[in-house]
Formats: C-alpha cells, sequence, structure tokens
C-alpha cells in the first residue's frame, strides 16, 4: 500500500498532461506562487502593507504550509522518479533534495522558517521570496528549454565570461594609466575605472565617466568597439544553443511518432503519449502537426487515424491513387 501510494504522489506531482488530477494540481499551484509573487510585490508598497499587513501574513503562512507539503511530498516520492530508482531510497532522496528544482522548492519556504528561528532584515527575506517565481520553471517549457541551453552551452559561457574579464582588467587599466592624473576622483584607481570599462564594453555608456584627454578618448573609442563585438557572443551562443536544442526535441518527437505510426495504428494510448511528450518537449501543436504531415508525406504510411485531427487517413490514400489511375 505505501508503494502504491508513493507512485501515485509521485505521479500526481510530476508534470503529466496524462492525469486530470495532476493537472488540477500543477494549475492550482502556478495559481499559488503567481498570488505568491504579486503579494510580495505589493507588499513593498508600503500603504499597502500597512493597510493588509495581516491578511498578508495569514497569506504567507498558508502558502508556506502548501509549498512545505509539496516539497516534502515531493522528497518522500522522489523514489519513483526516472533517474532516481536506480538506488536506495535515501540515496535517491538525497539525490533529488540536490537538483536544481528541489533546491528552488527549499528556498521558496526557508525565508519564512528563518524569520521565526533568527532575527533577519525582513528586506532581504522579501527579496528572497520572490525567488518562489522560478518554481514556474517546472511548468514552463520555454523556461526549460532555456535551462536546457544553458547547461548545454555552460561551458561556452565561462569562456565568454573569461574574455570578458580580461578585456574589462586591460581596458580599466589602459584608462586608469591614461586618465587617472587629469581625472584623479573618477579614475583615481583601477577598481575605479572597472565602472567605466564595464558600462563601455556593455555597450550601455551612462556617460556619468568619459574620458577626457585625446588619447583616452581614442583609447575609449576602441574599447567601445571591441565592446559591439562581446555583447554578440553571448548572444551568438544563446541563439545557436535555442537552434540546436530546438532541433534536438524535434528529432526527439519524430524518433517517437515514427516509433508510434510504425505499426499503422495509433491507439488512445499512444495519443495520449504523443501529446505528453509534445508538452513535455515545449513544441506548439502547429510544429507537432506539421513535423506528422511532414513524416506521412516522406513515408507513405497508411495509418487509420490521425492523431491531430482524428480524421482516417487511410481513405484520403485510396482515393488519391483511384483518381491517379484515372
Amino acid at each position: 500500500m505505501p508503494d502504491a501510494l508513493r507512485k501515485q504522489t509521485a505521479r500526481i506531482l510530476s508534470v503529466d498532461g496524462r492525469h486530470r488530477l495532476s493537472r488540477v494540481v500543477d494549475w492550482l499551484l502556478i495559481l499559488l506562487i503567481s498570488l505568491n509573487v504579486l503579494a510580495i510585490i505589493l507588499e513593498s508598497v508600503p500603504s499597502f502593507h500597512d493597510r493588509y499587513a495581516t491578511p498578508l501574513f495569514w497569506f504567507e503562512a498558508f502558502s508556506v504550509t502548501v509549498f512545505s507539503v509539496e516539497y516534502v511530498l515531493r522528497v518522500w516520492s522522489s523514489v519513483e522518479l526516472v533517474g532516481f530508482n536506480d538506488t536506495g531510497a535515501f540515496k535517491a532522496r538525497l539525490r533529488y533534495m540536490v537538483t536544481p528544482l528541489a533546491l528552488i522548492d527549499l528556498l521558496a519556504i526557508a525565508p519564512f522558517y528563518l524569520s521565526i528561528l533568527f532575527a533577519v532584515d525582513l528586506r532581504f527575506l522579501r527579496v528572497i521570496r520572490l525567488l518562489r517565481i522560478f518554481k514556474l520553471t517546472r511548468y514552463s517549457g520555454a523556461m526549460n528549454l532555456l535551462l536546457s541551453v544553458f547547461r548545454e552551452e555552460a561551458q561556452a559561457f565561462m569562456a565568454a565570461f573569461f574574455v570578458l574579464l580580461m578585456l574589462l582588467i586591460l581596458a580599466s587599466s589602459g584608462i586608469y594609466l591614461l586618465e587617472h592624473e587629469v581625472q584623479p576622483d573618477a579614475f583615481g584607481s583601477i577598481p575605479d575605472a572597472m565602472w567605466w570599462a564595464m558600462a563601455t564594453l556593455t555597450t550601455v555608456g551612462y556617460g556619468d565617466v568619459v574620458p577626457i584627454t585625446p588619447l583616452g578618448k581614442l583609447f575609449g573609442g576602441l574599447i567601445t568597439v571591441i565592446g559591439i563585438g562581446m555583447v554578440a557572443l553571448p548572444a551568438g551562443i544563446l541563439a545557436s544553443g535555442f537552434a540546436d536544442q530546438v532541433h534536438r526535441r524535434r528529432s526527439q518527437y519524430e524518433e517517437r511518432l515514427e516509433q508510434v505510426l510504425g505499426d499503422g495504428i495509433i491507439t488512445h494510448h499512444e495519443q495520449e503519449d504523443l501529446s505528453h511528450l509534445r508538452e513535455s518537449l515545449g513544441l506548439s501543436q502547429d510544429e507537432v502537426e506539421d513535423l506528422t504531415h511532414a513524416y506521412l508525406k516522406k513515408h507513405q504510411q497508411s495509418i487509420r487515424q490521425c492523431p491531430h485531427c482524428h480524421k482516417p487517413l487511410i481513405q484520403e490514400r485510396r482515393s488519391d491513387r483511384s483518381s491517379s489511375d484515372e
């Protein structure tokens, strides 16, 4: 009985579009998270906080209770998840607790308990509580896609930021040598000059600190041109990573589609499986329909029913053949 209850709990708490109760739980949690973020933002308004301090406290207590129960249930049922069920229960739960999503769930409830145990600055806790918005990443295919890009391209991003750090040091050192004598307040030291170097390399150019010597202006123009390329470098990495992830997800869906259409019959369970896979991969309905029609046109499969429009495709092909014979 406990094993069955644990499996059912894991299924309900997973983002599973095939399970009606799971969809209800997902939408309720999304609503509660959204209301929490809105409440935290409005709480920063002094007049609103003074007027609704008591309701805000009880709403916070209710939200923390729900999130705490959710966190405990997720940790308890994590041994049933794929990737965590190949070890003992204790090790599986420890592995789950250090995953990014589990850490986000923990950060969502930690500020409330910290405020009870310790005297912590409430403004600091308010900022930490805003991290609850990251709980929405579990339900957003776009955010999951973005996180996947960051994981895949982590080394490329680190290399780009390392080059940016080197240029930051060189730029601040160079402008310090050229400008510190005529502008000791703005460029009195290399750390002071780093503010100008960062604003220039990122092409922001606030204009609060500018070089005034001829060599300083020439050096500043050179750094600005280099900064344009540095801004484009992470953007290019991100764009290529997005394109690669989208291609991988489409290929994964095509592979599953080929398995489903291999026997020429699409069962109700296979339709639900394809729908769930589409949601988990973050593909739109139009993309899936295009992939399905492209596959059918390429392989000329005779299947009994389209997984999306539910129209009989065998009759269409037979009519097409008869018209071609005529």
